[in-house]
């Protein structure tokens, strides 16, 4: 919930627990939250309360005036109808709690914004230390940074289903830099491990999928020993979630240290990608091919080379696939049965997607 929802729900306790009306006002005496629709002060006195510095209450026959600070700043009038020592006390207390919850708010909201610029790379790694000391962000916890993309989703949405996933564990930070991704910085126990990291990953997935009905992918960085490389860490993150969705499209889950192969691509040159595909694949092209061919290869790949657990996984006769990749490398001068020139095909076609997806970003 934001600032407005939590003390609208608190305003309407106090009125269904003490049968009195309260009226939350802006500084500059706008109506913020109300349970009542009964006339206000004048706006002459209320002036005159507020800018007078030496006085926090005002009391008439009918109804009590209070101020209420955050800090040494002035950021609401509370009004509550009702006469005697009762209304009053009420007022006080009401005001003690709404004060509590705003420095609460204040200070999450200054955590929030302080990881963000942190994440973002904006604080020396000194400035960063001051900062988190003052906000009582240690700064030698093992953490972790995930990074959740949503098909549909909005952003405020995943970080309230994120926050409800982890309410109870206070340490851990849920904010966002921009509208496309929610950023989850975990705290991880000395126990926890690159498994624990994916499990993780695979939760807020298969949660997005069913409580959002949308799509997800999420990304996950190392594990980092200290604060000042949380901003690496979202690097990692980022680079993960980028890479991932370029070059394993079929899955929703990528750790930075899982990338393999893709991640050195990734940082080739395009027109050097496209110097080697027109090497290996010379007039041809990958589009050439049909999907059933496609899939064979891909499920070829993934059997590591294997014909007989191929065939069986694709349900067609073994002499089958030995004359698909026979007329495949008629096509292509590669015979994808063997480990060199697999690895060359394996290459050319994820240095393809990269070119693809660069041209289409």
């Amino acid at each position: 919930m934001n600032l407005f929802q939590i003390l609208q729900k608190v305003l309407k306790e106090w009125n269904e627990i003490s049968h009195l009306d309260f009226c939350l006002l802006t500084p500059d005496l706008e109506v913020y939250i109300s349970t009542t629709d009964r006339r206000l002060p004048s706006i002459q006195k209320m002036q005159n309360f507020l800018s007078d510095d030496f006085t926090v209450s005002l009391a008439n026959s009918s109804l009590h005036l209070f101020k209420i600070y955050s800090g040494e700043t002035l950021t609401y009038l509370l009004i509550v109808w009702g006469g005697g020592t009762s209304a009053h006390t009420i007022g006080e207390l009401a005001v003690c709690q709404i004060s509590s919850l705003i420095e609460a708010h204040r200070e999450k909201t200054d955590k929030n914004i302080f990881m963000q610029n942190l994440l973002l790379g904006n604080y020396s790694q000194m400035d960063a230390f001051n900062r988190a000391k003052k906000l009582h962000i240690s700064t030698t916890s093992r953490r972790a940074v995930f990074l959740i993309e949503t098909k549909q989703a909005q952003g405020e949405e995943v970080i309230t289903m994120v926050k409800n996933i982890f309410s109870a564990r206070t340490k851990d930070f849920i904010t966002s830099v921009n509208d496309q991704n929610v950023i989850l910085v975990r705290e991880l126990q000395a126990t926890d491990t690159q498994k624990t990291l994916h499990d993780t990953a695979r939760m807020l997935v298969d949660m997005l999928n069913t409580e959002a009905m949308t799509k997800a992918w999420v990304s996950y960085s190392n594990p980092v020993a200290s604060l000042d490389q949380l901003t690496k860490a979202y690097k990692e993150a980022s680079t993960a979630l980028e890479v991932g969705k370029i070059f394993y499209s079929e899955k929703n889950t990528f750790g930075y240290n899982q990338l393999g192969i893709g991640r050195l691509i990734y940082q080739l040159p395009i027109p050097i990608c496209e110097i080697f595909i027109k090497e290996i694949f010379k007039e041809e092209s990958l589009d050439s091919l049909d999907e059933e061919t496609l899939v064979t290869i891909k499920t070829f790949f993934e059997n590591n080379l294997n014909l007989s657990e191929t065939s069986r996984q694709l349900y067609v006769h073994r002499n089958t696939l030995v004359y698909r990749f026979e007329k495949l490398e008629k096509k292509f001068g590669l015979d994808i049965r063997t480990f060199e020139d697999a690895l060359t095909f394996k290459l050319a076609m994820l240095v393809c997607d990269f070119i693809k997806s660069q041209k289409n970003s």
